[in-house]
């Protein structure tokens, strides 16, 4: 009897004390980064722990945590996962959150890593992986650099596809405050696979750098406080939010797991705004402002990425101005600079400043002029016409021709000096641009002489409009041999086609070469005729040589296969163009019959 009445009293006393642990007050505030890390070789089964992260504002909550064993290598080859169970009101409520990654996991005083991964999306036990903190050291000790140049950059996304239950990275929710619906379907779909197509209720904060108010910013950040990277800022803003595990006087280590595992970068880190936090079974999130610099991220690794506090990021200045029956609309951006993300960048931006006009209907064309500055190199310039009435909508043609113009120079291999600034002006037309070359013919008689001035008239096609016809004169050389001449009418397209040939190499135009043919493309809203005349064309080093002596051309000939030089037994000269009043597409090829003798100027 005696025995029972104690082991009765040992068992109640122990609930009691279970009881106690459980609810005991939690400490005020995280503990900091330097009070040691909790070994990973004495991590089992049953420990308890607390995790700190913002549910709303900007000050760290705790949650219990329970761990419920190491996973061996289930990160990859050596890369231990800790499996953990969150207790208490708001984690049982809102589950696993996108924006919680990075979240510190204490032993007591001890740092034992970050929340970073999640299983399923329907689970009901709030059940997350812990990425130990020995591993995002790793990251913290690697040399302070930024990611200034064209490296490739992996896009990287753990996980499984929908209703897998298999632990995947926690995602990074994107704020983009100022984008409409469709740039944000644009934006998802360009990066589809890379963790960066969740998109996030959210706004912006103050976007660009105040030094007198980064030290406060700075002493705010703590472990278990949300943090944003910015990928564009300035008028429109894409931030992708997680949460700090580390922080010292110099840097901080946050998030337990890549945003695109793209190594060195270079991206604006602001301190951020809770709003709320959004509980669903599918797709619970942080909502958030981003709030003030404090500095720039500079590592996106396996374990972590790394900030560096004070520092300064690189970024490309975006300026466009639109123009049409309105008002001017001017928009001043910055854009990251890394080589997996910049182009699909900018064709968003670009897309999504052609929608938020009044102007904008599906009747609408665009012209998009302006220069692409690269350091070391002479600016680039734009010519771009993107018509209504095609199947892609006009906005979204003028988006995709600015970013594959841009991609051309921003991923060519021997670019060595970075982008300096953009600079778009778009002009709005009310209309579809669209025209037709129906037929062209000579209407001053097929036989003439050398330096004779003949008249094409060629048929112009609007649309849906009525066709007419336009007049260009065109005096043939004084030193025309006599027979045949053939003389081409056409649009931009294929006059740039015949004086660019292409070319089967194995590697891409150098930068030379590519901005000079950049600067060479002939305007799309003109009308060219051309001679077609029977000597050597060659190209070489970006340039177009035409009427080459025949010993040029012989001397040249051997160079065809060592180097990327281009024979034709027949050169493209350039007599005469006039305005199509729109974009011109069409050609034809008429014959002249030159007499010898001379004739009438």
């Amino acid at each position: 009897m005696l025995r029972k009445t104690v082991s009765a009293l040992a068992l109640t006393f122990f609930a009691m004390a279970k009881l106690s642990a459980q609810t005991a007050p939690a400490p005020a505030v995280p503990p900091p980064s330097n009070g040691g890390f909790f070994p990973l070789s004495q991590v089992h089964a049953g420990l308890t722990g607390t995790a700190w992260t913002v549910f709303r504002g900007t000050k760290p909550e705790p949650m219990q945590v329970e761990i419920l064993g190491v996973l061996r290598g289930a990160r990859g080859p050596g890369h231990d996962m800790i499996l953990a169970q969150l207790h208490g009101a708001k984690p049982e409520y809102t589950g696993v959150v996108a924006g919680m990654s990075g979240s510190p996991v204490y032993i007591g005083n001890q740092l034992l890593g970050s929340l970073s991964y999640r299983i399923g999306q329907f689970s009901k036990d709030p059940i997350a992986g812990i990425t130990p903190i020995g591993q995002m050291l790793e990251v913290r000790d690697m040399p302070v650099e930024a990611q200034h140049g064209p490296d490739k950059a992996a896009l990287v996304h753990e996980g499984t596809p929908d209703g897998g239950m298999t632990f995947q990275a926690m995602e990074t929710p994107l704020v983009m405050s100022g984008f409409r619906p469709e740039a944000i379907q644009l934006w998802q779909k360009e990066v589809a696979g890379t963790g960066l197509e969740m998109i996030a209720a959210g706004g912006s904060g103050t976007s660009l750098p105040q030094p007198d108010a980064m030290p406060k910013a700075i002493a705010s950040v703590e472990p278990g406080s949300a943090v944003s990277a910015q990928l564009v800022r300035g008028d429109v803003e894409i931030a992708a939010t997680c949460t700090v595990t580390y922080v010292d006087p110099k840097q901080l280590l946050a998030c337990g797991h890549p945003i695109l595992q793209a190594g060195p970068v270079s991206l604006p880190m602001t301190t951020t705004d809770v709003v709320a936090t959004l509980a669903s079974p599918l797709n619970a999130f942080k909502i958030v402002n981003t709030g003030q610099v404090i500095g720039a991220f500079t590592q996106d690794r396996d374990a972590a990425i790394r900030g560096v506090l004070g520092a300064k990021a690189h970024m490309i200045p975006v300026h466009i101005e639109v123009r049409g029956a309105g008002p001017e609309r001017k928009l001043n951006i910055e854009m990251l600079d890394l080589p997996s993300l910049t182009p699909q960048a900018l064709m968003v931006i670009v897309y999504n400043s052609l929608l938020q006009t009044n102007e904008s209907t599906a009747k609408n064309s665009y012209h998009v002029t302006g220069n692409i500055e690269i350091a070391g190199y002479p600016p680039a310039p734009l010519n771009l016409w993107a018509p209504s009435g095609d199947n892609v909508p006009a906005p979204l043609t003028a988006a995709m021709l600015t970013g594959q113009q841009f991609l051309k120079l921003y991923a060519n291999g021997t670019r060595q000096g970075e982008v300096r600034s953009i600079d778009l002006q778009i002009e709005t037309v009310p209309r579809n641009v669209q025209v037709d070359l129906d037929t062209a013919r000579i209407v001053s008689g097929n036989l003439v002489h050398a330096g004779d001035t003949v008249i094409v008239e060629a048929t112009l096609h609007p649309w849906q409009q009525p066709a007419h016809n336009v007049r260009i004169p065109v005096t043939l050389p004084a030193n025309s041999g006599e027979g045949n001449l053939r003389l081409l009418v056409s649009d931009a397209a294929t006059l740039d086609r015949t004086l660019n040939q292409p070319r089967f190499t194995s590697h891409d135009d150098d930068m030379d070469s590519e901005l000079a043919q950049a600067r060479r493309a002939h305007a799309a809203d003109r009308v060219y005729v051309s001679l077609l005349e029977p000597n050597a064309q060659v190209q070489m080093e970006g340039q177009t040589l035409s009427n080459l002596p025949l010993s040029m051309a012989n001397a040249v000939e051997p160079l065809r296969r060592a180097q990327d030089v281009m024979l034709n037994g027949e050169s493209a000269v350039l007599a005469a163009d006039v305005p199509a009043g729109g974009v011109l597409s069409g050609f034809q090829i008429l014959t002249l019959h030159i007499e010898g003798g001379g004739g009438l100027h």
